[in-house]
């Protein structure tokens, strides 16, 4: 059985404001906890059911987590999800690293993400799953975007989030760095055809926010501005497909 002071520590953490005090995130549902589980994150705890321990014991041991056995009615009290799985882990949030550096490591500019204030928990981290099916190492975002802790977000990266690296900057100032060495896409209702334009191998694509697009200070560093052509009469694409949509056209025609 758990304590209260557990309960309310774990519930806690669906506030940005307290996952930013303890430094902790969670985690929830076997493939999600599994996959952390063989990443370099830090566990705090486990809280699961007894079945789940019994058949994951050899890897909580191998990490030496501190597991406890949880009933369904105590899941259901700390659970971010409207359907709570069996298992739920609480993880420390790494130290902030430096952002990467605008031409890499002397092998050439890769292809990065940057997304300029993406608010939607949902979009963030189906951005960084699609990121990780496309081989994108990297997403830069701009400091109004939503945490990447957010219970939602780490839940959307279906453990994407273990291999894709996320970093919070300043990114205006980030993209007048990076202009020079790397060409930045701009994805805009009006502008190339993404299906006809000439797309270089790295560089950075850059994503709006899901209303308003990419702002008036940043489209003035885009050097290319790409669109999605339209065959219908929707107004918009959602922000994640449009990132899922351009990822795959670079994919498919370039190689690094």
């Amino acid at each position: 059985m758990l304590s209260q002071n557990q309960i309310k520590h774990i519930t806690s953490l669906k506030s940005k404001k307290f996952r930013e005090e303890y430094r902790q995130f969670i985690a929830e549902g076997h493939k999600l906890v599994t996959d952390l589980m063989e990443s370099p994150f830090s566990f705090s705890g486990i809280y699961a059911s007894a079945e789940w321990i019994v058949g994951n014991l050899k890897a909580i041991q191998a990490r030496n987590i501190p597991s406890f056995e949880t009933t369904p009615r105590e899941m259901e009290r700390i659970s971010a999800l409207s359907n709570p799985s069996n298992v739920l882990a609480v993880l420390e949030i790494p130290s902030p690293s430096p952002g990467p550096s605008p031409v890499g490591e002397g092998k050439g500019v890769g292809l990065s993400l940057a997304l300029d204030d993406i608010r939607d928990p949902g979009n963030m981290g189906t951005i960084i799953r699609t990121a990780d099916w496309f081989g994108i190492g990297t997403i830069i975002c701009s400091g109004s975007c939503v945490d990447l802790y957010n219970p939602k977000v780490v839940q959307a990266t279906m453990g994407s989030i273990t291999r894709v690296r996320v970093f919070y900057e300043d990114l205006e100032k980030y993209l007048a760095e990076i202009k020079g060495p790397a060409p930045i896409y701009g994805a805009f209702l009006e502008g190339e055809d993404l299906y006809t334009a000439t797309l270089s191998a790295g560089g950075i694509i850059l994503i709006g926010n899901e209303a308003h697009g990419i702002s008036p200070a940043l489209e003035k560093l885009v050097t290319r501005k790409i669109s999605i052509p339209s065959y219908g009469k929707a107004e918009s694409l959602n922000a994640s497909v449009a990132a899922a949509v351009i990822c795959a056209e670079f994919r498919r025609r370039t190689k690094e």
